[in-house]
């Protein structure tokens, strides 16, 4: 007998990244729909449909989901015919109450566990869901497709999530992960305050991201190994070249060392040691870089990993789109990273939602790790 997987799409999730939005909950949301932005979750989704009936899924399982982009489009578009419809959103956009409506609808039809595609904000209303109609034990699993993707229950990536739902339906084995809360306010006025939400279960497999964003501790070592890797940064920056300087306190330490002002959480561009653009968004990027290239100068790439996950692309700096990175090139970017924050990190990780790019971005690449010290690690 088949059994019965929840699947809903938040189909605003992400939509904000490029746009340097921050994130896609309430206002943001409809203004990157205002400004003509491009839904992103639902073709993520339709990637991991195409992958669950690559693995034959639908032999196995029904899919309880919403209609429209919240869930039946993207599983029809992938050829992925094993669902049933159990929810209808009344308008468009839709909001977090048809998230969780969908979740009670697939828990009263007797849902196992919830498939979701979005970012933190979606996975807290699919567990506030859960815990109102009493079966906060029930197992979720996300498929990353928001801006914020700082949870730990969430898979690698689309096609990921569909070989730990499939190992998941062999072996049934759930973990704890935890659901991380963002104040998307505080966020987009460049300040990150996070906090725990809550412990729900997600099947365990090493296609999870593995570990929640780990802030790096500020004591006094961290915080001169990052001005030590500023100077390395800034004394070696060449004349004439574009540099775009990703998020995070490491790379905000170069911007501090060159004497100019970095958006913590955007992406800032520098050209000969002067700012040229701040808090750019991907559009206004693409055309910065294109000119550049087109002049006949060089471009170079900063970004340092996400704590605890690992990603130089595709979490939090979905400014620096695939496009983008075609043309940069992968000798292009440097990635720095602190010895305490790489020492907890295996490997590095993108997610660009290009798989070409993301193939392109895969193997061995330097990290700066200290002045005039680097260290080789694998990115997958």
């Amino acid at each position: 007998m088949a059994r019965l997987v929840c699947f809903v799409v938040n189909p605003l999730a992400g939509i904000g990244g490029p746009l340097a939005l921050r994130g896609s909950d309430g206002s943001a949301g409809l203004e990157a729909l205002r400004r003509g932005a491009r839904l992103v979750s639902p073709e993520r989704a339709r990637v991991f449909a195409e992958e669950c009936k690559r693995l034959r899924l639908g032999e196995r399982i029904v899919f309880l989901t919403a209609s429209g982009v919240m869930g039946e489009t993207p599983l029809s578009k992938a050829g992925f015919a094993s669902y049933h419809v159990v929810y209808h959103p009344d308008s468009w956009p839709t909001n977090p109450h048809d998230t969780m409506e969908t979740v009670r609808a697939c828990i009263a039809r007797g849902a196992e566990i919830v498939v979701f595609v979005g970012g933190d904000g979606t996975a807290r209303d699919v567990v506030s869901a859960l815990h109102e109609v009493g079966a906060a034990n029930t197992p979720i699993l996300g498929v990353p497709s928001g801006v914020k993707v700082y949870s730990s229950v969430f898979a690698e990536n689309p096609r990921a999530a569909a070989h730990v739902l499939a190992e998941w339906l062999d072996h049934g084995t759930t973990c704890e992960g935890e659901v991380v809360d963002i104040d998307e306010d505080a966020f987009r006025a460049n300040m990150l305050r996070a906090r725990l939400y809550t412990i729900a279960r997600t099947p365990c497999s090493p296609l999870m991201v593995g570990a929640s964003k780990q802030p790096t501790p500020s004591t006094e070592e961290e915080e001169e190994n990052k001005r030590a890797i500023a100077r390395y940064l800034a004394e070696n920056m060449e004349e004439c070249t574009l540099y775009i300087l990703g998020p995070g306190t490491t790379v905000k330490a170069i911007a501090d060392e060159l004497g100019v002002e970095k958006t913590l959480l955007g992406v800032d561009v520098v050209h000969n040691r002067r700012l040229v653009a701040a808090d750019v968004d991907e559009k206004t990027l693409y055309n910065i870089v294109a000119r550049h290239l087109e002049g006949g100068g060089r471009v170079k790439i900063v970004v340092t990993p996400i704590g605890g996950q690992g990603y130089i692309f595709g979490r939090g700096n979905q400014q620096i789109s695939p496009r983008i990175l075609r043309l940069v090139g992968r000798d292009n970017i440097i990635v720095v990273a602190t010895k305490s924050k790489l020492s907890k990190l295996k490997r590095l990780r993108v997610d660009t939602g290009d798989e070409k790019v993301d193939e392109m971005l895969r193997g061995y690449i330097r990290v700066v790790t200290d002045y005039g010290e680097e260290t080789v690690v694998r990115v997958e």
